[in-house]
């Protein structure tokens, strides 16, 4: 009976070694995948993949949520197949370094300014985005607020120090202006600890909020197209074969199955934390391209 057994594990041993051997095809797919952190940390990636997987079941996915910035330079480096961001100057620059092509734009939301409920800056009071910054500053510069940001050349990251310019106004080197160098979702719980504000996308601010991680936060300036936050999906032109058809297919779902990203978080947060971008293709795509070229 025992070499009966053993007889048995050596098979199965066999057939799993075999299966591993290099040049041998199981069938299944791996993508890469970086990602902005935005929309990894509110889920709607993986619930998007695991609909996508029920199509293409040998196809799965390996994201890596970073900062738009870094998920360009990994594609560059050949780290990626697949790029998920929404900093639009940062991704013309890699369209027209060769990198990143085929790219589609799939979900927008809005950018929000967040900060403590007694809001000393009053940024509440603020007639746009520049003036919302401008207020913070000099509540800095008088002692009564801090700022959070980001710091690690993600899309948020970059839109914030758009307006920054804007408003002609440098608070690098400030006390009051903290460059943490981390997600979204840290960020935020940052600036709740501290009773700061920071800019962030309205989808990881309500999942957190939801979530009970940061009470102490509200927002304070929101929805004004100023602050339009567009993302977009592009295919990695050093990528080919067998995972750059599946990257293929995985953009393609995107853009052909728009009511899932239109239902995500609608149940559980009162509202979608995106947007999907089908029937208004045309005039984000011209959005986008002002923003690459601010």
């Amino acid at each position: 009976m025992a070499i009966v057994v053993l007889a048995v594990v050596l098979l199965a041993s066999a057939i799993v070694a075999y299966q591993l051997l290099p040049g041998k095809d199981t069938g299944n797919v791996r993508v890469r995948a970086t990602t902005t952190t935005s929309l990894y940390a509110t889920g709607l990636l993986e619930y998007l993949e695991q609909e996508f997987r029920k199509t293409h079941p040998k196809v799965e996915i390996d994201f890596i949520p970073v900062g738009s910035g870094e998920a360009l330079r990994r594609a560059a480096q050949g780290d990626a197949c697949i790029v998920f961001v929404h900093a639009p100057s940062l991704e013309k620059e890699y369209i027209e370094k060769g990198v990143i092509e085929d790219g589609r734009i799939f979900a927008y939301n809005y950018f929000i300014i967040v900060g403590p409920a007694d809001d000393p800056a009053g940024v509440r009071r603020a007639v746009n985005a520049v003036d919302a910054f401008r207020r913070i500053y000099e509540a800095g510069e008088a002692g009564k607020a801090k700022f959070v940001s980001r710091g690690d050349n993600s899309g948020t990251h970059v839109k914030e120090l758009s307006i920054w310019r804007m408003a002609s106004l440098d608070p690098h080197g400030k006390k009051w202006y903290l460059e943490v160098g981390a997600g979204m979702a840290d960020t935020l719980v940052r600036a709740n600890e501290l009773g700061a504000y920071t800019l962030s996308d309205i989808g990881t601010y309500l999942k957190l909020k939801k979530d009970g991680r940061i009470p102490n936060l509200e927002i304070l300036y929101s929805n004004s197209m100023e602050l339009i936050n567009i993302y977009s999906v592009y295919l990695v032109k050093s990528c080919q074969g067998g995972e750059r058809k599946a990257a293929e297919e995985f953009a393609e779902f995107l853009v052909t199955h728009q009511d899932l990203i239109a239902s995500y978080g609608v149940e559980k947060y009162g509202q979608p934390l995106f947007y999907p971008a089908e029937g208004h293709e045309d005039e984000l795509a011209r959005i986008w391209q002002q923003l690459a070229e601010s």
